[in-house]
């Protein structure tokens, strides 16, 4: 008898944390997610739907057996080794298999199991919803709908890789961002931009000069880079009469059409100024009115975007990277600046 009620009790405990170590599983929907998948008679969204409208009975039903186990369990051991030692041994369980239930081999098991027998589960508990109700112990917390923050979208959107695309995930986190970043954050600096006097000559190697820069916009200046005086386009140059690229100035060539906006403005001030303005370039200015870099549509679109957009006069991916090379080459101690001849 007292080895029959070992095996018994054994067996109780070993039920027990298989029982524990089971969680039911819930709708992967949110309320509105099923709600739209219902209407577009997605097949699987039936099942989910049943197993949130059933998740607390079937977790009250998990708690319920777990306490009759228990029962059962300090009954037998009381049986085996009388009321002190007996309830010791009860009381040692009771606290501990919880724990074990929770190891990752053990949850496995019940998980796998609980899959196994799901739809019988979830047919009985729907077919005695009724008594369930009398020794429910658990009520599911309600689904929140309210999202705190941007950042918490942000979250969201990250782990939601089995529905977006990569590049659609950076789409949305990186307009998520947009607002709360400024001009400066993301515009040339001052000290690698590319710069063209006014009075330069378009020979030959002015022209080499502004090509090997991979750029296609470039801020012509009169003494220095606080007094920029137009914009020479590429473009422009290239339509220029080529009997006269050796007596050309580059004033001659530039638009005089210059536009400013403060480094602490935000980028969707900045969109709103390109979309209005229909220019693609903007100087950068302090609140002291100086220079202190150049900031273009593209960047503004590639920060909306969150990804890079290359100009079809532009020869490089990474503009400001080019900029940066080009201002590291020229203070080399063994650089020396090309003349610039007729």
């Amino acid at each position: 008898m007292t080895f029959l009620l070992t095996i018994i009790a054994v067996a109780l405990v070993a039920t027990l944390t298989l029982v524990a170590s089971i969680r039911p599983l819930r709708s992967r929907f949110s309320t509105f997610e099923t709600a739209r998948r219902k209407s577009d008679s997605h097949s699987e969204i039936t099942l989910d739907e049943h197993r949130e409208a059933l998740f607390g009975d079937v977790t009250s039903l998990q708690h319920v057996i777990q306490a009759v186990l228990l029962v059962l369990f300090t009954v037998t051991v009381v049986a085996l080794y009388g009321w002190i030692i007996g309830s010791v041994i009860a009381v040692v369980v009771s606290l501990g298999y919880g724990k074990i239930s929770s190891i990752a081999s053990v949850r496995r098991a019940g998980s796998k199991l609980y899959a196994q027998y799901e739809s019988h589960v979830l047919d009985f508990v729907s077919r005695w919803s009724g008594s369930i109700r009398f020794v429910r112990t658990f009520v599911p917390a309600l689904e929140r709908t309210k999202i705190g923050s941007r950042e918490e979208l942000a979250s969201i959107v990250t782990d939601s890789a089995d529905v977006l695309t990569h590049d659609e995930i950076s789409l949305i986190t990186a307009s998520l961002k947009f607002d709360g970043k400024q001009v400066g954050s993301i515009m040339t600096p001052k000290s690698v931009i590319e710069t063209v006097k006014k009075n330069e000559i378009l020979g030959p190697l002015v022209l080499h000069d502004l090509h090997e820069t991979g750029h296609s916009r470039f801020p012509v200046i009169d003494e220095d880079i606080d007094h920029i005086v137009g914009i020479l386009y590429v473009r422009d140059v290239l339509t220029l009469d080529t009997s006269k690229k050796h007596t050309s100035k580059v004033e001659t060539a530039m638009s005089r059409q210059v536009y400013y906006i403060r480094e602490d403005h935000s980028l969707p001030q900045a969109l709103a100024a390109f979309l209005k303005t229909h220019h693609h370039m903007f100087i950068v200015i302090n609140e002291y009115r100086e220079t202190v870099g150049i900031i273009t549509l593209e960047d503004t679109l590639e920060a909306l975007l969150g990804r890079r957009i290359i100009d079809e006069f532009d020869a490089h991916d990474d503009m400001r990277a080019v900029a940066a090379r080009n201002a590291t080459l020229k203070s080399a101690p063994n650089h020396s600046p090309a003349s610039k001849d007729v």
